[in-house]
């Protein structure tokens, strides 16, 4: 068979079931070899970046990789910001590039740059296939290395001279390993720690939100007492039902939760990444004693000295503490936390019955998105103001239910990550949140959603400025560089896509609309004027609190 004919055999044996992209004529061999596949589907984008973060959230929501596809040069420049952002949030993802004739990639060519090195540091593996007899262990390794712990992305180049050769080489059976136990050593030192602390913590990070996980954390909770405070990315891991939620720690400023933190003596620190909140926020000087639970040893950093290191599967780790715990007294008196829920509970609800217009509170918006998503629909935050207020006001129920890029943090994300996701559960509400800044940026794949029928709705907070830096900006310096733009009449933008479009102009009437879109059949995009004055009364308000311990 042909070279490229093997490739897609491979990818049907690693069980990939999505490509998202954009060809170019030095994938020809490739797409003709995937036009025969009967398992994978391929999804024609309008931007490589846009296919990219819809690789990326199949891979945060399945736990296992999609691939986006591009040609060589520009369609591989444009992976990147999609492919980094999936690396560094922790979602397998394959990155598929074309490249020129190898008898002319050594030289200055048309379109040729060097990719695979282009590629290595915001994956996990990149790399050339030179003969066709390499693509079965190339492509299994691949997929090897996207989905082992910690998951990211990989990326494989096809020349086109090598698609189009034959090889008699089949695909390699699929083998799944398991995950490292923990340590015996470990796990006794940490139930040592856990038991003569006065006032411990659980800091769940993104590692906790795979649903065994989470299953075992719920259950460590309910043995010991202990409050979980979650990171942006680690919504539901607890259902924010659940006494010993403590709800979502990342604004900078000082909240009542970033208290309960500050009180702690020790922090269990489970499947926790760096990059999602730095500890020199939380843990300044090393007051505090850390457990560190992972998949992989814990990252150095002055202000994350680690008492006890348990890097294994967390699921197992945590079935271990269970086994412990589950018959013991609880460390922590369950009604502990009563007070500081209800504070933010108080919060949450302070302005659900807010009737302002034009300008509509983001309090209100997430109050009503809240009220109008079931526990199982999924919310993708773009980057902007409006993920700060996301991340404080809206909580969840279920793990992997509400996704923000917080480890690359880029705007673009959530409008393509929507349509990844409503393919993959078409029975569930999905919901992306953008600012018109972000919004803007991968608008173009409205028209994608439309040819397939994606019914999703995107809602984008208008400001006409790019009110995050502002925020930042005006909370620094006391005044802001010039930052505001206009912007276009996004329902006829809507329409104009073949898309459902509405503005909506006073807070009463935000709730109906977004019932209404999510029943449309179709696109739908929801408009509305935001008043993010709100931002630095937030600021200044989490800056006055008194402590509620």
């Amino acid at each position: 068979m042909k070279a490229s004919d093997l490739m897609v055999q491979c990818l049907e044996e690693e069980g990939i079931e999505y490509i998202f992209g954009i060809p170019g004529e030095e994938n020809a061999d490739f797409m003709i070899s995937l036009k025969q596949s009967e398992k994978i589907k391929f999804i024609l984008c309008r931007h490589e970046q846009a296919a990219a973060f819809m690789a990326d959230v199949y891979g945060r929501l399945t736990g296992n990789p999609a691939a986006c596809l591009g040609t060589l040069g520009p369609g591989a420049t444009n992976l990147v910001t999609g492919v980094a952002d999936a690396n560094m949030d922790r979602a397998p993802l394959i990155a598929l590039t074309g490249q020129a004739d190898t008898k002319r990639c050594h030289k200055e060519s048309h379109q040729v740059m060097d990719v695979v090195h282009m590629f290595q540091p915001i994956t996990k593996w990149s790399a050339s296939i030179a003969h066709p007899d390499n693509i079965p262990e190339i492509m299994r390794k691949a997929v090897k290395i996207a989905r082992t712990e910690k998951p990211g992305a990989v990326h494989i180049e096809l020349p086109e001279d090598i698609a189009e050769l034959d090889t008699e080489k089949k695909p390699i059976k699929v083998k799944r390993t398991r995950r490292p136990y923990p340590d015996p050593k470990a796990i006794k030192s940490a139930i040592e720690l856990i038991e003569s602390a006065k006032r411990p913590i659980v800091l769940a990070g993104n590692g906790c939100v795979r649903k065994r996980v989470s299953k075992q954390l719920q259950d460590f909770v309910n043995h010991t007492g202990i409050g979980v405070i979650n990171t942006f990315m680690a919504k539901g891991a607890i259902p924010r039902t659940d006494p010993h939620c403590l709800f979502t720690m990342g604004l900078q400023s000082r909240d009542h939760i970033s208290i309960e933190m500050e009180e702690a003596d020790v922090v269990i620190a489970i499947g926790f990444d760096m990059v999602e909140y730095h500890p020199s926020l939380w843990n300044k000087g090393n007051k505090k004693k850390i457990i560190d639970i992972d998949f992989l040893p814990y990252e150095v950093d002055e202000n994350y000295f680690v008492e006890v290191d348990i890097h294994a599967d967390i699921a197992a780790s945590l079935w271990e503490l269970n086994e412990h715990f589950k018959d013991k007294t609880p460390v922590v008196d369950p009604n502990s936390y009563v007070e500081i829920r209800k504070a933010m509970e108080h919060d949450f609800a302070e302005h659900k019955d807010d009737d302002a217009a034009p300008l509509i509170k983001p309090q209100k918006v997430l109050w009503d998105t809240r009220e109008v998503m079931g526990p199982g629909d999924i919310l993708l935050s773009d980057v902007g103001a409006h993920k700060m207020w996301i991340a404080r006001y809206y909580q969840c129920d279920e793990p992997n239910t509400c996704l923000i890029s917080n480890g690359f943090c880029t705007m673009g994300f959530a409008l393509p990550g929507a349509i990844a996701a409503k393919m993959i559960y078409p029975e569930k509400k999905v919901l992306a949140i953008c600012g018109d800044a972000g919004g803007m940026m991968n608008i173009q794949d409205l028209e994608t959603a439309a040819r397939y029928g994606v019914n999703f709705v995107t809602v984008i907070w208008e400001d006409r400025e790019y009110g995050l830096i502002k925020w930042k900006q005006q909370n620094s310096f006391n005044e802001h560089s010039k930052l505001d733009f206009t912007n276009p009449d996004f329902v006829k933008l809507a329409e104009s896509f073949g898309c459902w479009g509405k503005k909506v102009e006073k807070s009463a009437d935000y709730k109906p609309a977004l019932e209404e879109a999510f029943a449309c059949g179709k696109p739908a995009i929801i408009t509305l004027d935001i008043d993010y004055e709100e931002n630095m009364k937030l600021t200044k308000r989490l800056g006055q609190i008194m402590t509620t311990i």
